[in-house]
Parts: C-alpha cells; structure tokens; sequence
C-alpha cells in the first residue's frame, strides 16, 4: 500500500469521529456535514494518484472489463474504454479502503455506468454526487461529469458512511442514497455486488 493509500485511510477513518455528517440525500443538505468530513474530501481531491500490485490489478481489470462489456455494451465500445474506467474505480476504491466490486455494483445500479448521468434531484455522474458537496469544500471548479472527480468523490463518502455504521453496509449505502430506514437501495446494490460484480478471494 502506498504513502498516499495509507494517508487517506487514516483520514477516511477519522472522518467517522463526528456523528452529525450530512447523509447525501436527494434534496441537499438536511444537516451541516462535519468538519472531519468536509477536511477528508478536500485532502483527497488535492492527492496525487495511486496504484497498487501490478498484478492483481491487471488480472482483475481483465475480469472485470468483460464482465462490463456485457452489462453496458454501448457506453463504452472498445475495450481500451472500459479498461480505463475500471482502472479508475480500481484506484479509487482502494484509495478509499472499499472493495472495487461494490463500488462497480453501486455505480451499475446508480447511472449503469453513464458518466454524463443526472438524476431528477441533480445528483451527477456515475456515482451520483450531489453537487453541494463541491461549495462545502471549497472547490466549486469541480466537475463532477469527469470520471476521476466523480469516483474520488462518491468513494470517500461512501467510505465515511460505511464507517460511521461500523461496517454495515445495508446502513452505509442507505446513507448514501438519502434512504436511511429504508432496505430496497441497499439491497439493489448488494445484488448487483453479489450476481455480477462478486470475485472470490
């Protein structure tokens, strides 16, 4: 794992430490986010990227961008396209300490893949990131149609989420989608992650 990778664990861990961080939800902010929160976004939009072994990206990019070739045949035509996503999710789900196949199953049931992707509520990009996020860091140049941008982003709040319920990713993915309280989102994505994205360590 390298420096950055470390770096932005420990931050994505203490990010948990406030209790009273805005759930992403379609209709913007319910609550100010906490301070931990808006520090952790800001610190890894600004990190140079990372990658981890070799070998096992290449062998998993490899399963994955057919496995992708199959559930979006048109977004993305040439292999080359989908290997450069995928690396991208790759990169960073592990920067955020999540497993890229959930990210991969979140972004299926989300935009299917879809960079250019807006909900009716105004959340954007492949994984839906509601743009108040941006004003409450201080970097409204931020595109969140660009592909880097939109993971960086979606992945660390789901990492914030995810440790804030202490691993449970029913509460987590919840949060993410603004349904707190309710089962269908998360179980959409968790039968994505399970039928299409699972990979077996």
């Amino acid at each position: 794992m390298t420096r950055s990778l470390l770096a932005l664990a420990a931050t994505t861990w203490l990010v948990a430490a406030s209790a009273n961080a805005v759930e992403q939800t379609a209709s913007g902010i319910d609550e100010p986010p906490s301070q931990a929160l808006l520090d952790a976004l800001s610190r890894v939009m600004a990190e140079p990227d990372g990658f981890e072994d070799a070998f096992y990206a290449q062998v998993w990019l490899l399963d994955m961008q057919s496995r992708l070739a199959k559930r979006q045949p048109k977004a993305y035509l040439s292999r080359r396209q989908r290997l450069a996503l995928l690396e991208r999710v790759h990169t960073e789900a592990r920067r955020a300490g999540l497993p890229p196949e959930l990210v991969l199953a979140l972004i299926d049931v989300e935009s299917r893949f879809q960079p250019t992707a807006v909900s009716p509520a105004g959340a954007l990009g492949l994984m839906q990131v509601m743009p108040f996020w941006k004003a409450e860091i201080g970097r409204p140049q931020d595109d969140l149609h660009d592909i880097d941008t939109n993971l960086r982003y979606g992945c660390i709040i789901l990492a914030h989420y995810l440790e804030r319920e202490r691993g449970d990713w029913t509460r987590a993915l919840a949060r993410y989608n603004g349904s707190l309280g309710r089962t269908i989102y998360p179980e959409q994505v968790m039968q994505a992650w399970f039928t299409r994205w699972w990979v077996d360590r």
